[in-house]
């Protein structure tokens, strides 16, 4: 199976795409110099966050631009990948927020930022609540990983004909209105009853997978790279019915590896979803097929932020009793076979739509 590299390593897309972040900071850090000697850090702070990931969102939006068109040694080509590095600032404005509502100890094998910025209150034997000047810091950074997404994005569009701009405008402003939208329905989901209708459940684990993930990590980076090689509105809504699905696809992926993935491979603790209480669809269906001590497991145990790791082990057997992987397992694959039999019958451009297989066969089949 390919792995996720591939297509990204392909015409030097991960390579063209960090280049251009790299260049971001480099531009930021004298900026925020001028503004105060302490500023530093939080260009260091937001260099971390992009050093990682596997890029994906940026791969999809410049491989759909190939598919519709767009020509590797076109004059665009470079906006494009600016384009793509917009997704990734954006990317990472999230994270830092996210990990902010979720409590989040690391991201990526890595301290999460406001940890960072806690431990440097600590350190500093500076006055006040070390806990709620970390999560200030990495709210601050969020929003200024959000401000460069914006700049980024404008920066790109200045070089497309005047009719594309609105087009992909549209498309990126619902993106972000969408994501927030959707971290305030996971907010609420962790505390709403939960295991009373498993079906209510998983309906709105779902709602929230399509507004705060599926659309932003898949269906809208496709979108952008179909836009800004000038599609039409069928054509758009031929890449949706192939994005949607599949980003769909890849979170409940997500979802499997938060509880039993290998740390060493995702980065981050096993059983942290767990901890963190994540209202999932694997959970739901765990609840909805789990008999009633499996039921008063999951309620009881599900959302300790300090669950020992046998205990964590021992929810995970549970889940895995239940038959719930195996049951996400055929979702995936459902979801899978709707995205590439929508994406096998759009008229696209080589190499293009077999660089957008690939990318999704990678990205459904991965362990991290």
């Amino acid at each position: 199976m390919p792995t996720l590299n591939a297509p990204v390593d392909v015409e030097d897309v991960r390579r063209r795409v960090d280049a251009l972040l790299a260049e971001h900071i480099a531009e930021q850090r004298p900026v925020l110099a001028c503004l105060g000697v302490d500023s530093a850090v939080l260009a260091d702070a937001v260099a971390e966050m992009l050093s990682g990931g596997k890029r994906l969102r940026a791969a999809f939006c410049y491989w759909s631009w190939r598919a519709h068109g767009g020509r590797p040694d076109s004059p665009l080509a470079g906006a494009v990948l600016r384009v793509g590095a917009a997704l990734e600032l954006f990317q990472a404005a999230a994270l830092f927020h996210d990990d902010v509502m979720d409590d989040s100890d690391t991201r990526r094998g890595h301290r999460t930022a406001h940890r960072t910025f806690e431990a440097l209150h600590q350190r500093s034997g500076w006055t006040g609540d070390s806990r709620r000047f970390g999560e200030a810091a990495a709210i601050l950074l969020g929003d200024l990983a959000l401000v460069a997404s914006d700049a980024e994005f404008n920066r790109a569009l200045a070089e497309f004909p005047a009719e594309v701009g609105p087009v992909a405008r549209r498309i990126f402003d619902r993106m972000r209105t969408e994501v927030t939208v959707g971290q305030y329905l996971d907010m609420l989901a962790q505390v709403l009853p939960w295991g009373m209708d498993p079906v209510a459940d998983e309906a709105r684990a779902r709602e929230v997978i399509r507004a705060k993930s599926a659309r932003y990590s898949v269906e809208h980076p496709l979108g952008l790279g179909a836009a800004l090689a000038g599609a039409d509105a069928d054509t758009l809504a031929s890449s949706s019915a192939f994005g949607l699905p599949l980003g769909e696809a890849f979170q409940l992926r997500d979802d499997l590896l938060g509880v039993f993935g290998d740390p060493a491979t995702t980065g981050k603790p096993a059983g942290d979803d767990l901890r963190e209480g994540k209202r999932t669809v694997l959970v739901a269906r765990a609840m909805a097929a789990g008999d009633e001590a499996q039921r008063a497991l999951l309620r009881e145990r599900l959302g300790i932020r300090d669950l020992a790791d046998d205990d964590v082990a021992t929810v995970a057997a549970a889940i895995a009793a239940t038959g719930a992987p195996d049951e996400v397992e055929t979702l995936i694959a459902e979801l899978s076979s709707r995205a590439f039999t929508a994406l096998a019958a759009a008229t696209l451009d080589e190499p293009g739509a077999e660089m957008l297989a690939r990318l999704g066969h990678a990205a459904i089949d991965r362990r991290a």
